[in-house]
């Protein structure tokens, strides 16, 4: 069961969280939905609301459920990395990750999380944009993340609900 809960009110330490953890970002309906391990983004303020910004590679094909929908969600499993095996190396376009990860998907809030969740964080778009190489301050970064020039969409979302496992 979850319980709502605000945003300030997070316990976790979130960069932790996204860099150790990972997180599942999940988006679609019923007709039609996927998910993808992410551990890159950031929380903070923006324009006055409490904000994400997920990190989504242009072939990722989460990135079109998420591109189509205004909203979508950040899920949190704890340590074990079993479901980020396959939502992180397999395309759902091939397979039905919902089936192989025996994830029950919940459908709410416009957009899709999971009943296995510890954690979910309901993001509503505001801003995305791709990052482009000319902006780079140095090379360095963009030579080690991005040799096939597939750079992520940055995409701004604030924090419309905070759900946690009771």
């Amino acid at each position: 069961m979850f319980k709502e809960i605000s945003a300030k009110d997070i316990k976790d330490n979130l960069i932790k969280a996204i860099a150790d953890e990972w997180m599942l970002i999940s988006a679609g309906d019923e007709s039609a939905h996927n998910m993808m391990t992410a551990s890159w983004g950031f929380v903070g303020e923006m324009w006055g609301k409490d904000c994400v910004t997920v990190a989504i590679r242009p072939q990722r094909y989460t990135l079109e459920f998420v591109d189509k929908s205004d909203y979508f969600a950040l899920s949190f499993y704890g340590d074990d990395k079993a479901i980020h095996k396959v939502c992180g190396s397999e395309s759902g376009k091939n397979v039905d990750k919902t089936a192989k990860t025996g994830l029950t998907p919940v459908f709410n809030d416009g957009t899709v999380y999971f009943n296995e969740a510890r954690m979910v964080i309901i993001c509503k778009k505001l801003y995305s944009d791709f990052l482009r190489p000319e902006n780079f301050m140095s090379c360095d970064e963009k030579q080690k993340w991005y040799p096939n020039a597939d750079f992520h969409k940055m995409i701004t979302a604030e924090i419309v609900k905070v759900l946690i496992k009771e």
